[in-house]
């Protein structure tokens, strides 16, 4: 099995400016983490334009259904902002692409300190390979269908509707 990372931007991939104290994009960090994780089921990384989830319009959702839509595998686990995730999730999930998609993010930028960014992709990245076909959402060491979860911006944490 081959799985595939669709990097998209959100806090996750954020990096911190130590001028300007700005969190903002540069290159994505998934090819460090990935190295990181020493995960040795073969990843094929896909690098989408890097998006604050906030700046995400329909162009942008479209260009992740297709990123799904020309992958060649099953398993995929997409890297989101939080804010948006779920509505990107609707549009996946209403593509029915019989694969197995997981969105996942951070609260906290993989690069700071007690970020959760390892520990989300790790779930994302191990359920993606046993779940049937479907759009899900891994966030706090849960997963959710992708039409029955929100995030509760008052605690920082996803949860089902």
């Amino acid at each position: 099995m081959t799985l595939r990372i669709v990097a998209t931007g959100g806090t996750f991939d954020k990096h911190y400016n130590e001028l300007t104290g700005v969190l903002g994009f540069s290159d994505s960090h998934l090819p460090a983490v990935i190295a990181r994780t020493r995960m040795t089921v073969p990843v094929e990384l896909d690098v989408l334009p890097l998006l604050d989830s906030l700046d995400m319009q329909d162009a942008d959702r479209a260009r992740v259904l297709a990123a799904c839509q020309r992958a060649q595998e099953n398993a995929i686990v997409i890297i989101h902002g939080t804010d948006t995730m779920r509505e990107t999730a609707a549009v996946l999930g209403a593509a029915n692409l019989g694969k197995t998609i997981v969105l996942t993010g951070a609260m906290i930028p993989y690069e700071i300190a007690n970020s959760d960014a390892l520990f989300n992709l790790g779930v994302a990245v191990g359920v993606a390979q046993v779940l049937p076909a479907g759009v899900y959402v891994a966030m706090n060491g849960q997963v959710f269908p992708w039409d029955n979860v929100q995030k509760n911006k008052t605690a920082g944490v996803f949860q089902t509707l």
